[in-house]
């Protein structure tokens, strides 16, 4: 029993059989797990991050944006506008971390989008799909209570690195 059991170990990472825990002792795994580095990307074309995270990171090959708000990256304050500037700036934000992290707009492959009222969804479409064109990622948009420093909009995103 104990060596199917540790066969059927080998294969699923299980580690009970009835309910009786078997000692890790007796298992022999040979998977070898390796763990890939975690980049940090950080460029002055986009605004610095406002809290104990990075702009973005580079994890096997993918990029995951952090949120973008609308501040314009030299002064550190939002775009005048509205919801629209602020969108419009948030994928200028997004586009210049990618591209600091060797990919593009074109590689995006997941966007969350964060409004603070989902009245703002047409206006906020209206920027993504000039800005994104024929290339459609998977994207999800979310009216949120509130977001850092009063935005009215933060895009993250997901992207194949170069």
């Amino acid at each position: 029993m104990l060596r199917t059991y540790t066969q059927l170990a080998r294969r699923s990472a299980v580690f009970a059989i009835n309910t009786r825990l078997v000692p890790v002792q007796r298992v022999r795994m040979s998977t070898v797990i390796t763990h890939s580095s975690i980049t940090k990307i950080s460029t002055s074309e986009a605004p610095a991050a406002i809290g104990p995270y990075s702009q973005a990171v580079t994890l096997d090959g993918l990029v995951f944006v952090s949120g973008c708000l609308g501040f314009d990256p030299k002064t550190m304050n939002f775009v005048e506008g509205g919801v629209e500037a602020q969108a419009r700036q948030a994928l200028t934000n997004l586009k210049a971390v990618l591209e600091a992290a060797g990919s593009e707009m074109g590689k995006v492959a997941k966007v969350t989008v964060f409004m603070k009222d989902m009245n703002d969804f047409v206006a906020v479409n209206k920027i993504y799909e000039a800005v994104f064109g024929e290339h459609k990622p998977a994207r999800s948009a979310v009216e949120v209570a509130r977001l850092p420093k009063d935005a009215l909009v933060e895009i993250e995103a997901i992207a194949k690195s170069a």
